[in-house]
């Protein structure tokens, strides 16, 4: 499911947004996970953020009159290709398209026109004309910047992803498109990573690193709050092809950052097909 090599030309990452769609459940904050079909060309078979690239649709003006504002911190993602309503819509199209979760205002939309929506667009509508007919308009506002993922530079397929935080909306319950995505499920951040440990799923670093921040927070209030220490600083691994290889973040002695630009794990080590978050050795014992 990836294709690392040290030789290749580094492809230009295409803008992207991944949301982290979260409730409160009986055991605390739980997050919405998806499975990716096998044969998807990036990450197939790893369980992942519903997520996807930025579609010039997500840029017209449409959105001006069809969406609220972004947050004043959403736009520290922006840049030249992707302003950040576009990577805001981007973000809740996603989420609808991969996980039937869309946040709106202007009233509520329970799940069962969420349904309705999608066969709308599946047929050839627009999401903006689904949401002019029922007077809603996209909630921006909703919508809180995480952390910013670039694919590492030995990866044939790479992506410039914003990741955001999403309440799950009132009425909407989460669910897979059976295509792009062939299961979904509600997990506390520990229970993944539990999976994760087993071997009974695979997680890709973006997502296990989230996972290990959420893991420390048992409320959405304080999943916020913590959505506001992060830096949002491009976050772009180093893969060091040792024995075994591992991926090297900002602030690792193998990366060219020094600096840390996340709370967490600094090294993802690859170990029986899994990546496992390890502290660099001390700098005698490298």
């Amino acid at each position: 499911m990836l294709d690392f090599d040290q030789t290749r030309i580094p492809a230009v990452p295409r803008d992207a947004a991944t949301v982290i769609a979260l409730r409160e459940g009986g055991d605390g904050l739980e997050v919405f996970c998806v499975l990716r079909h096998a044969r998807s060309a990036f990450l197939g078979g790893a369980v992942v953020f519903p997520g996807g690239k930025v579609d010039p649709e997500d840029g017209t003006e449409a959105w001006a009159t069809r969406a609220t504002a972004t947050s004043t911190r959403a736009q520290v993602f922006a840049s030249a290709s992707a302003p950040a309503r576009a990577l805001s819509v981007a973000a809740c199209r996603e989420a609808l398209e991969e996980g039937a979760i869309l946040p709106v205002v202007g009233g509520t939309l329970p799940d069962s026109e969420v349904s309705s929506i999608l066969r709308q667009i599946a047929g050839g509508a627009k999401l903006e004309e689904e949401l002019a007919r029922r007077e809603l308009r996209l909630d921006l506002g909703q919508l809180t910047p995480w952390a910013r993922w670039i694919t590492p530079e030995a990866e044939a397929r790479r992506f410039d992803a914003r990741f955001f935080l999403l309440p799950l909306p009132e009425g909407q319950v989460g669910r897979h498109d059976d295509h792009e995505t062939t299961m979904s499920f509600w997990a506390t951040p520990v229970e993944v990573l539990d999976r994760a440990t087993r071997g009974t799923i695979f997680l890709a670093p973006p997502t296990s690193h989230t996972l290990e921040l959420l893991a420390t927070v048992s409320r959405m209030s304080e999943a916020v709050a913590l959505a506001g220490q992060q830096s949002l600083s491009p976050i772009c691994p180093r893969f060091v092809a040792g024995d075994p290889p591992y991926l090297a973040l900002p602030g690792d002695p193998s990366h060219e950052i020094r600096e840390r630009y996340a709370a967490g794990p600094i090294r993802y080590v690859l170990r029986e097909g899994r990546f496992v978050s390890e502290d660099p050795p001390p700098p005698g014992n490298r």
